[in-house]
């Protein structure tokens, strides 16, 4: 299953969505375009039922280098309002990726700088070649990693995203494998297919429901103070508990039978 975009591409494999980045010759950086396609593609895997695991990638040498150049000359023109309808729809991509109730892979086979680092910090996974290095050199512009700051905050603390956000200076993927920015380092010979056979193990292994309800929690809970968090915890425990897949995986438990989801 594929659809057609002009700065992506979409596909279905074997209930693996895969979107990709496809402005190589503008090493796949973000514009108002590109920005409303991802959002429609991310969209689209959340509704298909043929696809329980999101993958991002890119074709080319680099993941994403952030704004395009005549995309932030054109920002220039910009009034108030436009600006801030603008920002709101990278804010509803990054949102939407991080809300998705399926679990979503970055595969980083090349430079994420500003926005591209921004893509990758609110994917759930990210596992990058060995070459690639993150950012967000937005600083050194004059400008302000405003949109991704409440995600990165939130997956690196604060010590670490001060360091990367006031310096601007780009880290390799050693330090960011440490920072937890990423999850591991893989060969580029065997990124792809380590990806894809992550993939598969979490089709197979895993409860689409009870990945969409931790997903949930994971992004909610940190709003709660404790108490308030403890009863939110037991609210969705017990909700949990009534799904149709906690009911056939606790059946097959019970039976000692494997269950493939």
């Amino acid at each position: 299953m594929s659809q057609l975009y002009q700065l992506i591409e979409y596909e279905v494999t074997n209930r693996v969505a895969y979107i990709t980045l496809n402005r190589a010759d503008k090493r796949n950086a973000l514009n108002d375009l590109m920005t409303v396609e991802l959002r429609d593609a991310f969209t689209a895997a959340q509704l298909d039922d043929h696809a329980k695991v999101i993958v991002l990638r890119a074709n080319g040498p680099v993941f994403c280098a952030g704004a395009d150049l005549e995309y932030l000359k054109k920002l220039q023109s910009y009034s108030l309002e436009e600006n801030q309808a603008d920002s709101a729809s990278l804010a509803q991509l990054f949102l939407a990726i991080y809300r998705s109730p399926k679990l979503v892979i970055a595969q980083v086979e090349g430079h994420a700088v500003a926005g591209g680092c921004g893509l990758v910090t609110v994917c759930d996974f990210a596992f990058s070649v060995p070459e690639a290095q993150f950012g967000y050199t937005e600083v050194r512009i004059g400008f302000v990693p405003a949109i991704v700051m409440t995600f990165l905050l939130r997956k690196l603390g604060e010590t670490r995203g001060k360091e990367m956000m006031l310096s601007g200076d780009l880290i390799d993927a050693d330090r960011a494998e440490r920072y937890n920015l990423i999850n591991r380092i893989v060969p580029p010979e065997e990124i792809r297919s380590y990806v894809t056979e992550f993939a598969q193990r979490i089709c197979r292994q895993n409860s689409a429901s009870s990945l969409a309800l931790t997903k949930k929690m994971i992004a909610d809970m940190p709003d709660f103070p404790l108490e308030n968090g403890i009863k939110f915890a037991a609210k969705m425990n017990a909700h949990g508990r009534m799904t149709e897949d906690c009911q056939r995986g606790i059946q097959a438990f019970l039976n000692k039978e494997k269950i493939s989801w």
